[in-house]
């Protein structure tokens, strides 16, 4: 059985269990207390971050990583297209998200006022970048559900946790977010302390 060490609040761990639940597979996660690490999670990952899935000898880390192994292990239903140039142009996008977006959540999440003030203009400027790809279709590659709407699910459901408000010109963009949580799997890939993260 694959085992995922997740942060009950990491966003990149969320990502992951999106991705369990969406495969409907038999799996077990183990909330790491991130202020309180445990010594099995620094031998699995030096650097002692989650998540780390293991799956026997295999030990992996990094969200991205992860998910594609996911992805390529159980192929039903397929979140990164077959198409090789679609598949690059996905991974493209998932970099970009990466420096774009995600590089930001440790100054979202920051003590200091500053950090966190210019952390949320940059996001809600990069996110509204992403407004008119939903003039013209439903997720971010097209009709059908993929691993980049899996990637920034969890940012969208923290948006208020992270105090980023949208401008009005952002609605297509906070009705796919509302497409993204209403999926049948969404709220059971979540913990208690992230149900509580939305109104």
């Amino acid at each position: 059985m694959m085992k995922l060490y997740s942060g009950s609040v990491d966003p990149f761990s969320h990502r992951c269990r999106i991705v369990l639940f969406e495969k409907g597979m038999d799996f077990e996660v183990i909330d790491v207390d991130l202020a309180n690490k445990t010594e099995d999670l620094a031998v699995l990952n030096p650097y002692g971050n989650v998540p780390v899935l293991v799956e026997r000898d295999l030990v992996l880390s990094e969200a991205n990583i992860i998910n594609e192994y996911i992805d390529e292990r159980f192929p039903h239903p397929q979140l990164m297209p077959a198409d090789p140039v679609m598949r690059a142009r996905a991974r493209l996008f998932l970099h970009n998200f990466e420096k774009d977006l995600f590089s930001h959540i440790e100054d979202l999440e920051s003590e200091d006022e500053g950090r966190v003030a210019k952390a949320r203009k940059i996001v809600r400027d990069n996110l509204t970048q992403l407004v008119p790809i939903f003039s013209k279709r439903d997720y971010l590659l097209g009709d059908e559900y993929s691993m980049l709407d899996v990637a920034v699910t969890p940012l969208l459901w923290r948006l208020e946790h992270y105090g980023i408000e949208m401008p009005s010109q952002a609605l297509p963009l906070l009705k796919y977010a509302e497409r993204l949580f209403s999926r049948p799997l969404y709220a059971d890939a979540m913990t208690p302390s992230e149900k509580v993260m939305r109104r």
